[in-house]
């Protein structure tokens, strides 16, 4: 059965990739069904003598719900736009290091935020900036999606971080050491990256706009914007309000979850566990926002982090739920055939997560179905904090939704998808920064734990 269960996730996997969007949650919730008709264990939380197993990832939904709602509230309250802005004023000062400065903006945007979303707000920034410049769009934006993603991986307030710290704490490993190796080793992995395809670039002569005949052809057709600085954008001192409030949140969950950790014990008997503690901050964060900012909350509803955000909540919820079910159906066939592999070889797992991040398009529900599973193998707590980067992998199949919005939004042509599944502009950079995020955390995790 295990390979016919293996077959029903694949293809629901498929046919909400086909989809898109919020498909994927539901096609991910047709599958559950199928591998419960075809005798696979299916429950919201199953008792054990050990505890309770949870087969719906309903932990990490409530995060990325919570998440998303005060960011939302602050896009309302005109905080976006002031983020947006300032990095703006930032592209356009040292527009000849845009290929940096444009991850560098998305990585930071997503480890504040805990969610990739963000970025979408910066991309027609980076593709204006590129246009002005001579610079094919599709370099920095490639390369700012593919950041985005993998700061997940090193926010303090991401479902996958959150839960990954709950899972770790057990083997010894707590959320200040967790922090301390993803945030360094994943940001240099990203700039390291941006260097390797710039030089790249040079070397084929790939770097100037106007050389890429695609773009000859759509400009004479009148297909591409005249470039200049967006209009529209009001700053005002409630966003820069609802931004500074978003901030405080920020810490304070850092501070907390510092302060409950077992390795700095300031508070013996904590009140709230780390995941209750980010709920209910963001919450709170929400509340400061609507009643100092002006906001009023059923704008809230309508926003387009609010949409994509809840969207993205459903996904996870059809796909994790899949994946955890299918995981926990075979436990004992996937420790007998794949257990001496990763154990012998512990860089394997990072393999594993790249693939499976592949297709469950979620970082928080790769780490929830796998990560446990791997450590219950007898893959070392090391080995699976070093292969966490692999988790993003969800540029290789291009329908992600940043991925997506990134050629839509490059009228240039420099960010089309290829005939072939894996041809297009994000594959390259993202395989390079996750290559160079685990191997730099297999060193500097051997150090710090």
């Amino acid at each position: 059965m295990f390979w016919i269960h293996l077959l029903v996730v694949l293809v629901f996997i498929f046919i909400g990739a086909r989809k898109g969007g919020i498909a994927i949650g539901f096609a991910g919730g047709a599958g559950v069904l199928v591998l419960a008709l075809l005798g696979a264990p299916v429950a919201v939380t199953k008792h054990t003598p050990d505890g309770d197993i949870s087969y719906l990832p309903l932990d990490v939904i409530a995060i990325i719900m919570a998440v998303i709602v005060a960011i939302a509230a602050m896009q309302v309250a005109g905080g976006m736009d002031a983020l947006v802005d300032l990095a703006e004023r930032i592209l356009r000062k040292n527009p000849k290091h845009l290929s940096f400065l444009a991850p560098v903006v998305t990585y930071f945007l997503t480890l504040m935020a805990g969610t990739g979303h963000t970025a979408f707000s910066m991309m027609p920034v980076i593709t204006e900036v590129a246009k002005e410049n001579d610079i094919r769009p599709s370099r920095p934006l490639s390369i700012a999606v593919v950041s985005s993603q993998i700061a997940i991986t090193a926010s303090p307030i991401s479902a996958a971080v959150v839960f990954l710290s709950s899972t770790l704490e057990k083997e010894g490993i707590d959320y200040l050491q967790i922090l301390a190796v993803t945030i360094p080793t994943t940001f240099v992995a990203c700039m390291l990256t941006a260097a390797i395809m710039m030089a790249w670039d040079k070397m084929r002569g790939t770097t100037e706009l106007h050389t890429l005949k695609i773009y000859q052809e759509r400009k004479a057709a009148g297909l591409v914007a005249p470039t200049g600085r967006q209009e529209g954008r009001e700053i005002t001192w409630a966003g820069k309000r609802s931004v500074a409030i978003f901030l405080l949140g920020l810490l304070a969950v850092m501070a907390y979850s510092t302060a409950i950790s077992d390795k700095v014990g300031l508070i013996k008997d904590p009140p709230m566990t780390r995941d209750a503690a980010i709920i209910a901050i963001m919450l709170t964060i929400g509340t400061a926002i609507v009643l100092t900012c002006g906001v009023e909350p059923g704008r809230i509803l309508n926003s387009s982090v609010f949409k994509s955000g809840m969207s993205a909540a459903i996904c996870v919820l059809g796909v994790a739920w899949l994946g955890t079910t299918f995981v926990k159906a075979h436990e004992a066939t996937i420790k007998e055939y794949a257990g001496s592999i990763l154990t012998d070889h512990p860089w394997t797992l990072a393999i594993v997560l790249f693939v499976a991040a592949s297709l469950l398009y979620s970082q928080a529900a790769t780490t929830k179905a796998l990560i446990p599973t791997a450590l219950a193998i007898g893959v070392s707590p090391l080995a699976a904090l070093a292969s966490f980067a692999a988790v993003s992998a969800l540029f290789v199949l291009p329908t992600y939704p940043t991925l997506l919005a990134a050629v839509e939004i490059d009228d240039t042509g420099s960010s089309k998808i290829g005939h072939y599944i894996f041809n297009h502009p994000f594959f390259m950079p993202g395989l390079i920064a996750i290559v160079l995020s685990v191997a730099f955390a297999f060193g500097l995790g051997a150090i710090i734990i």
